[in-house]
């Protein structure tokens, strides 16, 4: 059984009331555990999608090869959430449902997806992203993203557009920590990430002063 699978409601994200029902953005109950490889720093290819993941993300629309695919592909779905589809996104897989079925992918990439919503006047609890259900603040909105390790490597430093759910997401070496800092219109947020097993996908702290 694999990381996510084995957590209990409100592990962020995608909880389960029944068998159906979502809960998205929750926080995390407590701390995770995984069975993945250390993959410190590095990326490789993706495996290929079952046929039963791209049956379900067809299904939405979402033409996808990878885990990796489908999870950036959902996160830009242009509209504002919830979706009919969820996805919720931990260190070593995703969790895809909709009312009818539930599918948990492996990301098997090698790399740890980092969403991030900058706000000014609200924002939501949150610990592993949940792709269709998260909703930010700040839509569509320019910023500049910057993600830099502890030891000082700039993993990204682009300009960026929040997405229709207020999120801007990348995708960054696994196992490593540091710090996640947006600038939007002048004002500035800053807040810590850590890509391990334990760490989170959803950063909601970010407060542009």
């Amino acid at each position: 059984m694999t990381t996510l699978t084995r957590r209990t409601l409100l592990t962020g994200g995608l909880a389960l009331l029944g068998t159906s029902t979502l809960i998205a953005c929750a926080p995390q109950a407590q701390p995770p555990t995984s069975t993945a490889p250390d993959t410190a720093g590095t990326a490789g290819t993706a495996d290929a999608l079952d046929e039963k993941a791209r049956q379900l993300l067809s299904a939405h629309g979402i033409q996808a090869a990878t885990a990796e695919d489908a999870v950036t592909a959902l996160d830009r779905v242009p509209q504002q959430r919830p979706l009919a589809l969820t996805g919720s996104v931990g260190y070593d897989q995703v969790v895809l449902a909709d009312d009818a079925e539930q599918v948990t992918v492996p990301l098997t990439g090698g790399r740890f997806y980092l969403s991030a919503a900058p706000y000014r006047t609200q924002t939501h609890e949150c610990y592993y992203h949940n792709l269709g259900g998260c909703q930010g603040e700040l839509v569509d909105a320019p910023t500049h993203l910057t993600v830099t390790t502890d030891t000082g490597q700039i993993l990204v430093d682009e300009d960026t557009t929040t997405y229709a759910n207020g999120f801007t997401g990348v995708w960054i070496p696994r196992d490593l920590t540091g710090t996640v800092t947006i600038t939007a219109e002048g004002t500035t947020a800053s807040t810590p990430f850590d890509s391990g097993p334990d760490g989170p996908t959803c950063l909601t702290t970010l407060h542009l002063t």
